[in-house]
């Protein structure tokens, strides 16, 4: 639906909108404090779980039929739950030696960073291979992919490999994955 498809663009344009800041920052150094390094990573993850969640509610039934009462508070609340689940990545991000805005400024370990990595698998990983499955086997969410429904997978598609990466990370840092030629070649 129409409504669905500006909150997805909605969505990417919050994405695409910091990726200049970000870009800048880290080809020229980040000068713009710890306070505009969490905000910029906390509107990055809320664009792309707020993304992920529309597309998760569009492909499971048809309240994006209409924009009525009932998809204006399911909007406000996957934008809010999105805003929620988009915190933690604000707490472990930050600057490191003055100049580079990072992702992750705590240890690999740190219980803020272990809830920011579990949320964006399960968001990225997990909850599109659910649906899918779940799609599989419930014809009727299967039929709905042949009106179009099947084109928002396009979304989760593009952010699996991010997942893919940020558990690789996880794997290596953490020490669970031997950081040989091997294991780079097989990741």
């Amino acid at each position: 639906s129409r409504s669905l498809v500006a909150q997805l663009a909605l969505g990417t344009a919050l994405f695409a909108a910091l990726l200049p800041a970000l870009a800048a920052g880290a080809a020229r150094g980040w000068h713009l404090g710890t306070g505009l390094c969490r905000l910029t990573h906390l509107l990055w993850h809320w664009s792309l779980f707020a993304q992920v969640l529309l597309v998760a509610s569009g492909s499971c039934g048809t309240v994006w039929a209409r924009w009525d009462p009932r998809s204006r508070r399911l909007a406000v609340a996957l934008w809010a739950a999105a805003l929620l689940l988009a915190t933690p990545a604000a707490l472990v991000s930050g600057v490191a030696a003055g100049t580079s805005c990072v992702r992750r400024s705590v240890g690999i370990l740190a219980p803020a960073y272990l809830l920011h990595l579990s949320l964006c698998l399960c968001l990225l990983l997990l909850l599109p291979a659910g649906l899918l499955l779940a799609a599989l086997a419930v014809p009727r969410l299967r039929a709905s992919w042949a009106t179009g429904a099947g084109l928002l997978w396009l979304f989760p598609a593009l952010w699996v490999p991010y997942g893919a990466g940020l558990a690789g990370e996880f794997l290596l840092q953490a020490g669970l994955l031997e950081p040989t030629c091997g294991s780079f070649e097989h990741f």
